[in-house]
Protein backbone atom coordinates (compact mmCIF):
# COMPACT_ATOMS: atom_id res chain seq x y z
CA UNK A 1 0.00 0.00 0.00
CA UNK A 2 1.42 3.40 -1.04
CA UNK A 3 1.56 6.17 1.19
CA UNK A 4 -1.35 8.27 -1.55
CA UNK A 5 -3.70 5.06 -0.91
CA UNK A 6 -3.52 5.05 2.48
CA UNK A 7 -4.19 8.67 2.81
CA UNK A 8 -7.24 8.28 0.58
CA UNK A 9 -7.94 5.44 2.68
CA UNK A 10 -7.98 7.29 6.01
CA UNK A 11 -9.78 10.31 4.23
CA UNK A 12 -13.02 8.17 3.03
CA UNK A 13 -12.67 6.56 6.79
CA UNK A 14 -12.84 10.16 8.05
CA UNK A 15 -15.91 11.31 5.67
CA UNK A 16 -18.02 7.99 6.66
CA UNK A 17 -17.47 8.50 10.35
CA UNK A 18 -18.67 12.23 9.25
CA UNK A 19 -15.81 14.26 10.67
CA UNK A 20 -12.88 16.18 8.74
CA UNK A 21 -10.52 15.08 11.41
CA UNK A 22 -9.97 13.14 15.02
CA UNK A 23 -6.95 12.50 17.34
CA UNK A 24 -4.65 9.53 17.90
CA UNK A 25 -7.11 8.12 20.39
CA UNK A 26 -9.92 8.70 19.04
CA UNK A 27 -8.48 7.24 15.67
CA UNK A 28 -7.34 4.27 17.80
CA UNK A 29 -10.66 3.33 19.46
CA UNK A 30 -12.34 2.62 16.49
CA UNK A 31 -9.62 -1.31 16.71
CA UNK A 32 -9.41 -2.92 14.27
CA UNK A 33 -12.53 -0.61 12.20
CA UNK A 34 -10.12 1.70 10.63
CA UNK A 35 -8.46 0.75 6.93
CA UNK A 36 -4.66 1.66 8.26
CA UNK A 37 -3.17 0.97 11.56
CA UNK A 38 -1.86 3.62 13.50
CA UNK A 39 1.82 2.87 13.64
CA UNK A 40 2.17 2.06 9.79
CA UNK A 41 0.68 6.05 9.11
CA UNK A 42 2.90 7.33 11.82
CA UNK A 43 5.97 5.10 10.69
CA UNK A 44 5.68 6.75 7.01
CA UNK A 45 4.82 10.21 7.70
CA UNK A 46 6.60 10.96 11.23
CA UNK A 47 3.94 11.84 13.24
CA UNK A 48 -0.08 12.01 13.58
CA UNK A 49 -0.27 15.47 12.75
CA UNK A 50 2.02 15.19 9.32
CA UNK A 51 -1.09 12.37 8.87
CA UNK A 52 -3.39 15.19 9.46
CA UNK A 53 -2.27 17.72 7.26
CA UNK A 54 -1.49 15.17 4.31
CA UNK A 55 -5.17 14.45 4.65
CA UNK A 56 -6.14 17.95 4.86
CA UNK A 57 -3.87 18.80 1.36
CA UNK A 58 -4.65 15.60 -0.92
CA UNK A 59 -7.82 14.56 -0.22
CA UNK A 60 -9.60 16.83 1.82
CA UNK A 61 -13.15 16.12 3.72
CA UNK A 62 -15.73 18.21 3.43
CA UNK A 63 -18.60 17.48 5.89
CA UNK A 64 -22.02 18.82 5.51
CA UNK A 65 -24.01 19.38 8.80
CA UNK A 66 -27.44 17.31 8.79
CA UNK A 67 -30.17 19.72 7.83
CA UNK A 68 -32.71 19.57 10.53
CA UNK A 69 -36.16 20.19 10.28
CA UNK A 70 -38.41 22.61 13.02
CA UNK A 71 -40.95 21.09 14.20
CA UNK A 72 -44.46 22.45 13.44
CA UNK A 73 -46.12 24.24 16.00
CA UNK A 74 -49.82 23.95 15.86
CA UNK A 75 -51.47 27.52 15.60
CA UNK A 76 -52.36 28.40 19.06
CA UNK A 77 -56.50 28.47 19.62
CA UNK A 78 -57.89 31.55 20.49
CA UNK A 79 -59.66 31.97 24.12
CA UNK A 80 -62.14 34.74 24.29
CA UNK A 81 -62.97 36.64 27.45
CA UNK A 82 -66.17 38.24 27.84
CA UNK A 83 -65.60 41.35 30.31
CA UNK A 84 -68.44 41.71 32.20
CA UNK A 85 -69.67 45.40 33.02
CA UNK A 86 -69.06 46.76 36.28
CA UNK A 87 -71.51 49.23 37.30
Amino acid sequence: MTKNMMIKAVSDFFAEKGVESMDLVEYKSYGSDVPVKDYLLKRYFGSWNRVLSVVKNRFPVSVVAPVVEKPKVAPKKEVKVEKKNAK
